[in-house]
């Protein structure tokens, strides 16, 4: 099979030849041969069904070209409507994921001085504690040698007693 190329310079030889032997003028009437005339004709057929061929590969090419055109055009119908489709499952997500993650760090901006207003009033009231456990002790020990004095000074009392009352004895 001839290239393209081939083909065009077949054609354009031929047409060379065609327009060299149509027309010889002498006196200005116009001689042909036969044989000259039958070969322009053979070329001028040959020209019209290449042109014919050219013009049917031209349609079936402009026939694939509008097929796969449609083909295109609905693969891109049916990926705009898959588009639409994710971006309406993924903006109610991504709304509420956004509102979340703000909520959250307002959270933990509020979180932040709570935990040290926790961690220092932790500090004051185990060292409330503390002082409270120490005064507490101090205040048992206290309790502790008051009830010694006290029941010392009561022993004390009852001894005296004892001694007084062994005094008004004798003297009676």
């Amino acid at each position: 099979m001839a290239t393209p190329k081939q083909i065009w310079e077949q054609q354009q030889s031929q047409m060379q030849r065609v327009k060299n032997s149509g027309i010889i003028l002498t006196n200005e009437t116009p001689l042909k041969d036969d044989k000259e005339e039958e070969m322009a004709k053979s070329a001028l057929a040959l020209f019209r069904a290449k042109e014919e061929e050219i013009e049917r590969k031209k349609m079936e090419v402009r026939d694939k070209v509008q097929a796969y055109m449609g083909r295109v055009e609905e693969a891109t119908r049916r990926l705009c409507d898959i588009r639409e489709e994710l971006d309406a499952l993924i903006d109610p997500m991504r709304k509420d994921i956004a509102f979340l993650r703000k909520k959250i760090d307002t959270a933990n901006r509020e979180l932040k001085p709570l935990g040290q207003s926790c961690q220092k009033k932790e500090r004051e009231y185990k060292e409330a504690l503390e002082a409270f456990n120490d005064k507490n002790k101090e205040k048992t020990q206290l309790v502790c040698k008051l009830m010694e004095l006290v029941s010392e000074s009561e022993r004390l009392r009852m001894k005296k007693l004892e001694e007084l009352s062994k005094s008004i004895e004798t003297l009676s």
